[in-house]
């Protein structure tokens, strides 16, 4: 009970001095709402970044392993090799075959290349329109809903037959709004049956992964429409687990049938990349480990300019109220009530500075989310760090005033004048 009504006393003495130093008062919450302002304005768009990039790296798969030429990140502790990489053939259909034959650990395989190509609808054209040829096994190991017709058939996959799904804005683009399925489009000259349009998807910050600006045909197909061998189609084998089968192990495997498939020596590196998300979340946690840091120098020196003000007010609210302490001493208050007084003042002006910052921080996420393709959320881990580091700035800023305020002598407290 004593302790609460230390507590109690300390604060109405805190609230009555803010409402007395009115002006004193909004400068000093001035610095630290900038302060916090600063460094979880920051962190909060961070975060959004690196959650939307983390989601848009989601649709690879964590458990899928992409079967290239090049890798997408350097092994660690090494640099990226390119002239070897340069060296290596790309993945071919006859190594897709392969894997399916001889994999004892994966469910699925596709192949894939792509390419940019005009498309046309009667006078309609859309340039560069992404061309993303897969084997049949494309709708098992990509995920997609389609909003109209359906997938191929088997037999229209391997007869090699001029169809195609089309994505949701390609389709708006071209159609005008009309329905796609069962029309002929042509791709360079070529004529091509549309027999499903897939869901809306959206974009991703990547600017990837989506399909919505995307036609999606049988790989026999478009050998004639573009050079499934040529690096320019980037061609690659995707390979998906099996349910309960680690990823590693299904790693391994891959590597020793292609190694078997392309006649390497045990002395021979590998002439082949076998990427995960894994490898690109690797390289997101050092580099966003890098830009934390960097948002805690920025945004430090900003808490650093709040703190002095706070702890310069504090010194000047001591000396104009020394007087006072010396009378409070004199009827009995004891140091550590002088002490708690003070430094709840100090902690109140941080924490409303703080709170303030953390508002206008939300606003703004609502104004940039609503201007600009990234989401940007005010996550409740942030707004407690907010909290935090305005209590830590009130208390480190408060401290030193507030125990000088509780060592003064009351008969010199209460004699001296200004």
């Amino acid at each position: 009970m004593l302790f609460l009504n230390l507590l109690k006393e300390s604060f109405l003495f805190a609230i009555n001095a803010l409402k007395v130093n009115r002006l004193r008062t909004l400068l000093t919450l001035l610095g630290i709402t900038i302060g916090i302002f600063a460094i979880i304005s920051v962190f909060t768009i961070l975060d959004s970044l690196e959650n939307t990039i983390r989601n848009s790296l989601s649709s690879l798969g964590d458990d899928i392993i992409y079967v290239q030429k090049w890798p997408w990140a350097p092994p660690p502790g090494e640099e990226f090799a390119w002239w070897e990489y340069l060296k290596r053939p790309v993945p071919k259909i006859e190594e897709y075959e392969q894997i399916k034959k001889r994999s004892e650990k994966a469910e699925i395989v596709n192949f894939t290349a792509s390419t940019l190509r005009t498309v046309k609808y009667k006078n309609n054209t859309a340039e560069d329109a992404i061309l993303w040829a897969n084997s049949h096994e494309f709708e098992r190991i990509r995920a997609f809903e389609l909003k109209d017709g359906r997938y191929f058939t088997p037999f229209e996959s391997t007869a090699g037959k001029n169809v195609c799904l089309i994505g949701h804005q390609l389709a708006a683009d071209l159609f005008q709004g009309a329905n796609p399925v069962g029309k002929d489009i042509k791709i360079s000259g070529r004529k091509v049956t549309i027999v499903g349009l897939i869901a809306k998807e959206g974009k991703d910050i990547l600017n990837s992964g989506s399909l919505d600006e995307m036609i999606i045909l049988p790989i026999i197909y478009s050998k004639t429409l573009l050079d499934i061998k040529s690096e320019n189609a980037n061609p690659m084998i995707m390979v998906k687990a099996k349910p309960n089968v680690n990823i590693n192990e299904l790693k391994d495997e891959l590597r020793s049938i292609l190694r078997s498939v392309r006649t390497l020596n045990p002395k021979q590196k590998d002439s082949f990349a076998l990427n995960q998300s894994s490898i690109l979340n690797s390289a997101l946690n050092s580099i966003f480990g890098v830009i934390n840091l960097a948002g805690w120098l920025i945004g430090g020196f900003s808490i650093l300019v709040g703190g002095f003000g706070i702890a310069n007010i504090m010194f000047v609210s001591v000396k104009e109220r020394t007087n006072l302490i010396g009378i409070q001493k004199s009827l009995g208050a004891k140091r550590k009530f002088i002490l708690f007084q003070f430094l709840f003042e100090a902690v109140m002006l941080s924490l409303i500075g703080g709170i303030i910052g953390l508002i206008f921080i939300f606003a703004g996420s609502l104004i940039a989310s609503s201007k600009i393709d990234l989401e940007i959320t005010l996550t409740l881990g942030n707004i407690i760090l907010g909290l935090i580091i305005s209590i830590a700035i009130g208390l480190i800023s408060g401290i030193f005033p507030s125990y000088k305020a509780a060592r003064l002598n009351p008969v010199e407290a209460i004699n001296t004048t200004f």
